[in-house]
C-alpha cells in the first residue's frame, strides 16, 4: 500500500460529492462529459480489480467509494440529459 495512492484516493472521494451534489441540485447535465465519467469509472474498476489480482488491501475500498460516487455522477447525468434535450426543444434550441 502507498500512503501517496490512499491521499489520491481520499482527495478524489472527498470531491464526487460535491459533482453528485451539483448535479443533483441543479438537475442538469450541462457542463459534464458522459465519456469522462464513463472512463473515470471503469479506471475505478480496473483499481479494484489490480487490487484483488495484486495487492489486496485496504485501498480497495477507497476505489470501490470513488466508483461509486463516479457511478452515481454517470446515472444522473443520464437522467438529467434526458430532461436537458427535452427543454432545449422546449426553448428552440438545436442540439
Amino acid at each position: 500500500m502507498s500512503i501517496f495512492e490512499a491521499l489520491m484516493l481520499i482527495c478524489f472521494g472527498a470531491s464526487w460529492p460535491f459533482s453528485v451534489i451539483k448535479s443533483y441540485k441543479t438537475k442538469s447535465a450541462k457542463g459534464k462529459s458522459c465519456l469522462f465519467l464513463v472512463l473515470v469509472v471503469f479506471g475505478y474498476s480496473f483499481g479494484v480489480v489490480h487490487k484483488i489480482v495484486y495487492n489486496y488491501d485496504f485501498v480497495i475500498f477507497l476505489y470501490a467509494y470513488n466508483g461509486l460516487m463516479a457511478f452515481w455522477d454517470l446515472m444522473l447525468y443520464f437522467k438529467y440529459k434526458k430532461l436537458d434535450d427535452v427543454l432545449d426543444l422546449q426553448d428552440g434550441k438545436s442540439f
